[in-house]
C-alpha cells in the first residue's frame, strides 16, 4: 500500500470558508486549502506553504483540529499506473489569514479558489475532507 502524508488549513473569516477548486485527474470538486507534505517537511509548514500557493494569502495556524486517514482503492486513484492502494493520511490545523491577496494557483492540482458563505457549503460540490473538517469543528 502506498502512503500520502498531507496538510490543510480550516480557514474561516465572517462566516464564511475559504476553498481551493481541485482540478486534476479530469475531477472537479472544493476541497481544503492545502496539499501533500514534501520531504523532510514539517506538517505545519506544508499546510502553510499549500495555502499560500493555493490561494495566495499568507496563514498562521492555530493548532491541529484532527487527523483523518483514508484508504483509496488502486481503481480510484489518479495517478497514471497506479496499481497499490493509498492511505491518505490527512493533518488539518485551524488557521487564519494574516495577509496577501486571493490569487489562484498556475499548474497545480487546484486552479482557483473562492471564499463560501458556510451555510452554502452543503450545496457545493465537495471532497468529503471539508465535511470532515467541519466536523472537527464541532
Amino acid at each position: 500500500m502506498d502512503m500520502r502524508v498531507a496538510a490543510y488549513g480550516v480557514i474561516i473569516d465572517d462566516g464564511r470558508m475559504l476553498l481551493s477548486h481541485w482540478n486534476a485527474g479530469g475531477r472537479s470538486a472544493w476541497t481544503l486549502p492545502g496539499g501533500g507534505l514534501e520531504p523532510g517537511e514539517h506538517p505545519a509548514d506544508a499546510a502553510v506553504r499549500e495555502i499560500r500557493e493555493e490561494t495566495g494569502y499568507d496563514a498562521e495556524l492555530d493548532g491541529i483540529l484532527g487527523v483523518d486517514s483514508i484508504i483509496i482503492p488502486a481503481v480510484a486513484r489518479f495517478a497514471a499506473g497506479a496499481t497499490n492502494p493509498m492511505q491518505g493520511l490527512r493533518i488539518v490545523y485551524r488557521a487564519h489569514v494574516t495577509g496577501g491577496t486571493l490569487t489562484y494557483e498556475l499548474d497545480g492540482s487546484t486552479d482557483y479558489a473562492a471564499w463560501h458563505p458556510l451555510e452554502e457549503i452543503s450545496r457545493l460540490n465537495c471532497v468529503e475532507l471539508v465535511s470532515t473538517a467541519l466536523d472537527m469543528l464541532h
